[in-house]
């Protein structure tokens, strides 16, 4: 069975500046409070293959997995998938940003499917996605409208 997600932030700041650091992946550990490392393993043409690794849950343990993600700047989007699925029979997720009143909307909308042997369904799956990457959409925008705050004030002085 197949599940999907799909959540939403406006960034106050130039959509060039949300572009750039939201696909800086080698910076996503600062952008992002669950990233403890992000490594590029390869990179071919415009697509990355990553590795992400979160910080140690309650239990200790350290999760990590390899997703290949394509930006693509004229439209705006980025295309990526878990190539190590973990708990997921598949994993996709489309990032779109837009100009809209008060900034950038940036959306991820993930669709996927939790493998019979997980710990956990697809409700629950989903339940954790959207809550999680509710705060870390959160997250983002705190970091890259100080960051455009800092670069308008540096440009008035």
């Amino acid at each position: 069975m197949a599940a999907t997600t799909n959540n939403a932030v406006v960034i106050d700041a130039p959509m060039d500046l949300v572009w750039e650091m939201t696909n800086d992946v080698e910076s996503w550990p600062h952008l992002f409070s669950e990233y403890a490392e992000a490594e590029v393993l390869e990179r071919r043409g415009q697509t990355l293959r990553i590795r992400l690794t979160l910080h140690p849950d309650p239990d200790g343990t350290v999760w990590s997995w390899v997703s290949e993600r394509t930006p693509d700047k004229r439209t705006r989007t980025v295309r990526a998938h878990r190539v190590e699925t973990g708990p997921f029979e598949y994993m996709n997720i489309v990032w779109t940003y837009r100009e809209v009143a008060g900034g950038v909307e940036m959306r991820w909308m993930q669709d996927f499917a939790v493998k019979s042997t997980s710990r956990v369904d697809e409700a629950a799956m989903t339940a954790r996605l959207n809550r999680v990457g509710r705060e870390q959409m959160d997250i983002i925008r705190s970091h890259i409208e100080r960051r455009a705050r800092a670069a308008a004030n540096a440009e008035e002085r």
